[in-house]
Parts: C-alpha cells; sequence; structure tokens
C-alpha cells in the first residue's frame, strides 16, 4: 500500500496485519496533493515494487492507468463516484477527473464500481460493465456507556444526532444545522465530527454557524473509542449530502444500530433503506420533518440488532473481499 507522507509519520510502523506500507512523499496543496502523489507513487511501485496488480482507487489518480500499463503493470481501478460533482472543484480540476474517469475505465484490465449508480453511468458513458462490489462494514459488537465521552462534548446518552464527515460543500452541513435549528428538539443536541484536510472558507462559515446555533458541538476529527462512542451513544444518524459515492459514514451508523436519516439523492437510495430514512435533498422542511422522525425512531437493543443484521447481510467486509481478491486473480 503506497501512503501519503503528511498522513504516514515517519515513525508509524510499516506493516499492518501483513500489508506493507510504503511512505512516498505528498505536497499539503488540496489541488496537487492527490495528482502528485500518485504520478511519483506509480513512480515508485514501478521501479521498487512491481506488484503483481496495481489496484487504483477514485478517478482523479486514474488519470495515470494508460501510464501504468505503459511500464507492463497490471490494473485495478475502483471508481468511487462521479468526484467532479463535487462543490469544491473549478472548471479545471473537474475536466481533469473527468479525463481520469476516462483513463481508468478505458485502460484498466478490470473495473470495480461500488453501487448500481455508478455502474449504470460507467455503462451509458463508455459500454463498459465493471464488476459491482460496494463497500463494506463491520458490525460493532455491544459496548458500554462512557461517561468520559458525554462529559467531553456536553451531551447526553441517546440526546443527540451525530454527522460525520469530511468538512466540505456537499456534505451540506449549513442545511442541517438550520433544519435542527427550527426543528427545536427538547433535549437534543447535534455532534458534528469530521474536519477539512487543507481549512478553508467551507470550514469556518461552518463552525462559525455551529457556535452561534444552540445545542450543536463541534468536535473535529475523531477516530478509534472516540468515533465508536460518537456513533454508539448517540440517538440517530445525519447525512444530508448532496453528493456520495457509497457512503462509509451511513453504512457504519447502520454498524451501530443506528436509525439513520440520509438525503434522497441517488446514492444514498441506492443502500436501500426504507422510505421514511429518506427526505428531499436541499430542502430545509423535509430535513426537519425527518430529524421529528428520528427523534422518535426505536433504541431498543432489538431495533439496534435488526438494524446491525440488515447492513450485515448486504455489506459484510468478508464478501467485499473474496470478490475484491477474484477480481485480482482473474487480472493477475
Amino acid at each position: 500500500m503506497v501512503c501519503r507522507s503528511r498522513y504516514v509519520g515517519e515513525n508509524m510502523p510499516r506493516s499492518w496485519c501483513g500489508i506493507a506500507m510504503h511512505r512516498v512523499w505528498s505536497p499539503s496543496s488540496k489541488g496537487l496533493e492527490a495528482v502528485v502523489h500518485t504520478f511519483l507513487g506509480l513512480i515508485y511501485v514501478v521501479f521498487f515494487v512491481r506488484p503483481d496488480v496495481l489496484h487504483i482507487h477514485a478517478i482523479g489518480p486514474s488519470l495515470f492507468t494508460p501510464f501504468a500499463r505503459f511500464f507492463g503493470l497490471k490494473v485495478v481501478v475502483t471508481h468511487h463516484g462521479p468526484d467532479y460533482d463535487r462543490q469544491k472543484w473549478g472548471w479545471a480540476a473537474k475536466t481533469i477527473l473527468r479525463l481520469g474517469e476516462w483513463a481508468g475505465v478505458r485502460f484498466s484490465n478490470a473495473l470495480i464500481v461500488i453501487s448500481d449508480v455508478i455502474k449504470k453511468s460507467v455503462f451509458d458513458k463508455f459500454s463498459v460493465a465493471g464488476f459491482l462490489i460496494p463497500n463494506g462494514v463491520e458490525v460493532s459488537p455491544g459496548q458500554s456507556v462512557d461517561p468520559a465521552f458525554l462529559d467531553r462534548f456536553s451531551v447526553e446518552y441517546q440526546r443527540y444526532f451525530v454527522l460525520v464527515s469530511r468538512m466540505v460543500p456537499e456534505k451540506r452541513h449549513a442545511d442541517l444545522i438550520n433544519a435542527f435549528k427550527k426543528a427545536a428538539l427538547p433535549g437534543y443536541k447535534l455532534l458534528i465530527v469530521g474536519g477539512s484536510d487543507h481549512p478553508d472558507d467551507y470550514e469556518r462559515e461552518v463552525l462559525s454557524l455551529a457556535a452561534q446555533t444552540p445545542g450543536v458541538v463541534c468536535t473535529g476529527v475523531l477516530s478509534g473509542k472516540a468515533l465508536a462512542d460518537a456513533y454508539g451513544h448517540a440517538a440517530g444518524f445525519v447525512l444530508p449530502s448532496t453528493h456520495e459515492g457509497l457512503p462509509i459514514a451511513l453504512l457504519e451508523a447502520l454498524s451501530f444500530g443506528l436509525p439513520v436519516l440520509a438525503s434522497d439523492i441517488p446514492a444514498n437510495l441506492a443502500v436501500g433503506l426504507d422510505q421514511g430514512s429518506y427526505f428531499k435533498v436541499c430542502d430545509l422542511d423535509s430535513l426537519e420533518q425527518g430529524l421529528h422522525r428520528l427523534s422518535s425512531s426505536s433504541l431498543t437493543a432489538e431495533s439496534k440488532k435488526a438494524r446491525q443484521n440488515w447492513v450485515s447481510e448486504r455489506f459484510d467486509w468478508d464478501v467485499v473481499a473474496e470478490r475484491t481478491d477474484e477480481v485480482f486473480i482473474g487480472v493477475g
């Protein structure tokens, strides 16, 4: 696995569960980080690793698929969604991302897509049928209530809604904050977990709005036990985004047995939840009504287990790994 240097420190272990991690330098620029790191990573694997199969994730890095093939590598590309639809990119970046999609689809030895929506889009544009392998999730075991976590963020057990996401425009944080304020649910708070890789005006605007709205708590990035507690102690999970591939955070929330509320964009609808788990995207009234529904959702042990079983049957990591391995074997 080739990792970006700014996310893997010099003192970090170089292997995990048999997976070797190769640390390659990357710049901190939002516009250049992915493309420069992918280019340098490709040079590194061509001359120093020579893998049986090179697996490229996302359409941006897929821009270099033809070069990998030129150097004799067999390439599998995973298409995680049309990143050119993200609000943060200008026309130049969107053009490069579209070119990356074309290069990844046309020149890879095999293409993996993570949802039916992406599969149909790719086939309609390129007449290429990708292997449908969704994102996976591991069902969370039962956990005890951690008062330290609740005290740290001044929230009560099962009396707050949580959003876990990067702080980027397409996640529509302001919609959720404003709808939460409008809903005025007694005793409930809103926990916003996550941050931006590259702090910008959008993040500052969200933090400012949150600070002005009673009951909204921004935690920054959480991981490990703290993130598990954020999910496990919540009353429900909300995802108001306008763009997704197949939302891992939504699957993670279900893996904790949480009731969820998501915007009705195609990527979220593809998860296959019941109608009451969706609201009309960018519609504050619909989102407010959804928050009221979420506040009355069942949080019994039986209802949580039912949600966990549902997501496990459809998005099990072991099945995902086996199907991905089959694609690798077919290419290799």
